[in-house]
C-alpha cells in the first residue's frame, strides 16, 4: 500500500495528486444518538447538497483535497461522507482512531488484556481493519489515524487511546495525527508515549498547534522531527487572526516550513455548534479561507510561494503517502 492514499471513494491516489492539501478538516459532525432521540435541524439530502457546495466552492478556491479527520466520538459515517465525495471534485480522506479528552467509551473500557473481560485490544483491532481491510463493510480504508489529548492531559483513557494508535502505526505504517491543547503543551505528552511506542516522528501531526503564539514549546515539537499542524485559521475565538499568522510566518521563516501543514478544523455541518450563532461568531471558519486571506497575509510577511507549496503540498504527499 506504499504510495497509495485511499479516499472515500474506495479507490487510492498517489501523493502526486492529492494537490493542495487541508490536513485537518471535517465534512459532517454528528452525533447519532442524540439525533436519532432529539432530532432537530438534520436533513440529510439538504446537508449532503450543503456540503457539495462548499467543497465545489473550495475547489474554485484551490483546494484540492480534505482529510476528513471525523473519527469514533465524532459521528463518523463514511457511507454518508462518499455520497458527498461522489459529485465533488476534490479528494476526501477518511480517517480511523477515537476522539475522547478523559475516558473511553463503555464498550472499550471493561474489554482488553488486563480488563474485566480478558482478550485482544479491540481500539487496536478496529482501527487496523481501517487502515488495511476497509470501514464497516463498505471497502473504503482510512488513510491516517487520529487521537487526542486536550487540558485533562493524559488520562487512563486518553493514555489507552494514544498507545493503540501509535500501535496501529508501527503495524501499518500509517501516519497519525492529533488534537492537543496547545496551551498546556499536551503534544509533548503524546510524543512521550509514541517515542516508547516506536512510533516514526515523521508521520506525526500534532494538531491544533497554531492555537498559540508560544514559539519556544512549538520549537521544542519541532526539534523532535514532528510536523506541526496550524489547522485551526478562522477559529478565531480561540486565537486571533492576526496572532496566527504572525506566528506561522516567524516559524517560516526560521526555516521550518518542511514541518508544518496547514487546515481550518471546519465542517460543512458540525451540530458541536449552534448553526446561526457559528455564522455569526466565526464567519471565516471555512474552507476557503487559507486560499482567500492566509496565503496573501503570509505573502505580505515575506513568505515565498515555495514555502506555500511545501506546505500545501510537498508536507502532506510526504506525510500520507
Amino acid at each position: 500500500m506504499k504510495g497509495h492514499i485511499p479516499t472515500v471513494l474506495g479507490t487510492d491516489i498517489s501523493p502526486s495528486e492529492l494537490g493542495h492539501t487541508l490536513m485537518h478538516e471535517h465534512v459532517f459532525v454528528l452525533n447519532s444518538e442524540i439525533e436519532a432521540n432529539y432530532p432537530r435541524e438534520w436533513d440529510e439530502d439538504a446537508r449532503v447538497d450543503e456540503a457539495v457546495r462548499k467543497l465545489k466552492s473550495a475547489y474554485d478556491t484551490g483546494v484540492r483535497t480534505i482529510v476528513d479527520l471525523t473519527v469514533i466520538g465524532l459521528g463518523r459515517d463514511v457511507r454518508r461522507v462518499k455520497r458527498v465525495a461522489e459529485l465533488v471534485p476534490v479528494n476526501i480522506i477518511p480517517a480511523t482512531g477515537l476522539y475522547t479528552f478523559t475516558e473511553v467509551p463503555s464498550y472499550f473500557k471493561y474489554r482488553g488484556p488486563g480488563l474485566l473481560i480478558d482478550g485482544p485490544d479491540l481500539l487496536l483491532e478496529y482501527m487496523v481493519r481501517d487502515l488495511t481491510e476497509g470501514i464497516a463493510d463498505t471497502g473504503i480504508r482510512a488513510g491516517i489515524i487520529k487521537c487526542a489529548t486536550d487540558a485533562d492531559g493524559v488520562t487512563p483513557g486518553v493514555e489507552r487511546v494514544l498507545r493503540a494508535s501509535a500501535r496501529a502505526h508501527v503495524e501499518t505504517g500509517a501516519p497519525i495525527t492529533t488534537h492537543t491543547h496547545a496551551g498546556t503543551e499536551r503534544g509533548l505528552e503524546q510524543l512521550n508515549i509514541f517515542r516508547e511506542e516506536g512510533v516514526d516522528f515523521s508521520k506525526v501531526v500534532i494538531g491544533h498547534s497554531g492555537d498559540t503564539t508560544d514559539v519556544n514549546y512549538l520549537q521544542r515539537l519541532l526539534d523532535q522531527g514532528v510536523t506541526l499542524g496550524m489547522d485551526r485559521f478562522g477559529l478565531d475565538l480561540m486565537l486571533d487572526f492576526e496572532s496566527r499568522v504572525a506566528t506561522l510566518a516567524e516559524l517560516v521563516l526560521a526555516g521550518h516550513a518542511d514541518q508544518i501543514v496547514l487546515s481550518h478544523d471546519a465542517a460543512a455541518y458540525s451540530q458541536n455548534w449552534d448553526t446561526d450563532a457559528k455564522a455569526r461568531l466565526l464567519p471565516n471558519w471555512h474552507y476557503e479561507h487559507i486560499h482567500r486571506d492566509v496565503l496573501p497575509a503570509l505573502k505580505e510577511r515575506g513568505i515565498t510561494d515555495n514555502d506555500i507549496e511545501t506546505m500545501l503540498v510537498t508536507n502532506p504527499a510526504r506525510i500520507l503517502g
